[in-house]
């Protein structure tokens, strides 16, 4: 495994503990609002993982955890072997995910190498194809929800909004069909200079919207914010 960047400490990647955040290159999604567009093109620098590995050896009193997320970090063959050899460091392991890989999240699982995972919802099943600009297959994603909501691991389901792609009904349409799940997170969108498609393209949801959006859907999850 290499990487393409590496956040030496996080209080807000994984709940309650303190984590380190990795980030691989490359993606099979083209999400015209993403942020990391340099991490979707896999551009920079390299960062080994014996790089890593000697980072979390001396890191291990400090540390409580070891995030992956990109790009999207499913795509790269050497996860699962990575993955096992951070827990062995006796590391908790969280995973994001765009859910097109439901065979790696579901063995990663079922061999105990998994603690959290965070999966992101890009939109309504119907409309999917139009939020990821990309060819996949939906059923993977279908798959991945279900592997989370019916695992013993931690897990959230994420929703990144912009007025642009998705309608308030739109997201009411989502949280109705995970409803039930442990978490479920909507990130308010933010321009930038590293968005996909460029800046002053995309507009975040205003808050009261957001706000009226809680208000029906809070009870459905165990944990419902906005994250803006």
């Amino acid at each position: 495994m290499e990487f393409k960047g590496h956040q030496k400490s996080s209080f807000i990647d994984y709940p309650d503990k303190i984590c380190t955040v990795l980030f691989t290159g490359g993606c099979n999604f083209r999400c015209s609002y993403c942020h990391n567009s340099d991490l979707v093109y896999n551009k920079g620098g390299t960062i080994t993982q014996d790089f890593v590995f000697d980072y979390l050896d001396k890191r291990k009193k400090m540390i409580d955890a070891v995030c992956i997320s990109g790009g999207e970090p499913t795509i790269h063959v050497g996860l699962y072997d990575f993955i096992k050899r951070v827990k062995a460091m006796g590391y908790l392991v969280k995973l994001d995910t765009n859910g097109t890989n439901p065979q790696i999240l579901s063995k990663l699982i079922a061999d105990g190498l998994l603690d959290y995972a965070a999966m992101d919802i890009k939109a309504p099943i119907d409309k999917y194809s139009t939020v990821v600009n990309a060819d996949f297959v939906i059923e993977r994603i279908i798959e991945s929800i279900n592997i989370l909501r019916n695992s013993d691991i931690d897990y959230e389901f994420r929703t990144t909004v912009c007025q642009e792609l998705l309608t308030k009904e739109d997201i009411l349409k989502i949280a109705e069909y995970i409803k039930g799940s442990k978490r479920y997170y909507l990130q308010n969108f933010r321009d930038g200079s590293t968005v996909l498609s460029g800046e002053n393209k995309f507009t975040p949801f205003p808050k009261d919207t957001l706000r009226e959006i809680e208000k029906q859907v809070k009870d459905y999850f165990g944990v419902f914010k906005i994250r803006n």
